[in-house]
């Protein structure tokens, strides 16, 4: 099931058990999966129109008077466009905002460069109190609302709105806070995140037919970062490899050499996109011509590892 109706659907039944639960939308209702959420709570689900920036204090407003908004629109709009409302409306006023940014990253596909986020991560991390979470499949995301509500702060969710292959059982138990090893390794540390986990799990079998025991760790929340389980894998590999659909600059390549460079320097390389722009495409072409298909993790791992 896509993602967004997954997400309608937890919103639902979330909404009809807490009434401080809040939905606005930016003209993008039926994109975000939850313009029908407005029928059954019309005095709970509002539609403001082309104009995030008011969507954003809107929602720092109810907030302020003890509701938990989540608002909801593109990535590069639920960013780039209202980040001085973020700023100031809602981290520095202390807001409990959720904010949901669809389509990151090469996902917005042929909507092109112009709706093609690639600096959303970065920008949110550095807003002080800022929870940055990507869920990798729906089953971390049904576990991942919850706590996400309980937390008593602004949290920025990238979501891919459509379908996304598994990960997740439902054997699986989500901590919002820590990050996953999905599989032990003894040679490599690939960090990933979003839809690039995936990817990572496509290139397991490429690395163990080139002898490599490759660690993979989903790092589903950038801000606050878990520190504590990727130090401790770099101790155990003694080389980094991070992966993400996110440009190389200030997301989770970042975040991982800050760590690193002060407690536990190691071989370091990043799968992600380049310092440039997006472009229009379909996710497989876009993965090509920016490097981060399984075959590309394999060439940037054996480069790292001088194989």
């Amino acid at each position: 099931m896509e993602i967004r109706k997954i997400y309608n659907a937890m919103m639902r039944q979330i909404m009809a058990e807490d009434p401080r639960i809040v939905v606005i939308d930016a003209d993008l209702g039926a994109s975000c999966g939850t313009k029908d959420l407005r029928k059954d709570f019309p005095d709970r689900a509002f539609d403001v129109g082309v104009a995030e920036a008011n969507m954003c204090s809107l929602a720092a407003g109810l907030s302020s008077y003890g509701f938990i908004p989540f608002i909801h629109t593109f990535t590069p709009f639920a960013t780039r466009r209202m980040f001085d409302q973020i700023t100031l409306s809602v981290c520095y006023a202390k807001q409990n905002v959720k904010i949901v940014g669809a389509d990151p990253g090469i996902c917005a596909e042929v909507n092109g460069g112009t709706h093609m986020s690639l600096e959303d991560m970065a920008l949110m991390r550095t807003l002080p109190d800022m929870v940055v979470f990507e869920p990798v499949d729906a089953e971390q995301f049904k576990q991942a609302l919850p706590q996400i509500i309980a937390h008593p702060g602004p949290v920025y969710i990238r979501m891919f709105r459509k379908e996304l292959e598994t990960v997740f059982d439902e054997n699986y138990k989500f901590d919002l806070f820590t990050a996953d090893v999905i599989k032990e390794g003894s040679d490599l540390t690939i960090l990933a995140s979003g839809i690039m986990v995936q990817e990572c799990m496509k290139a397991l079998p490429l690395l163990e037919e080139n002898g490599i025991s490759a660690e993979v760790i989903n790092v589903h929340t950038l801000k606050p970062f878990d520190e504590k389980t990727v130090i401790e894998s770099a101790k155990k590999t003694g080389a980094v490899l991070t992966c993400e659909n996110h440009s190389l600059v200030g997301g989770l390549y970042s975040a991982t050499a800050e760590v690193l460079a002060r407690e536990y320097p190691v071989k370091m390389a990043g799968i992600g996109v380049a310092d440039r722009f997006g472009e229009v495409g379909k996710i497989p072409y876009l993965k090509k011509v920016m490097g981060m298909t399984a075959e590309d993790i394999l060439a940037k791992a054996k480069t790292l590892l001088g194989k």
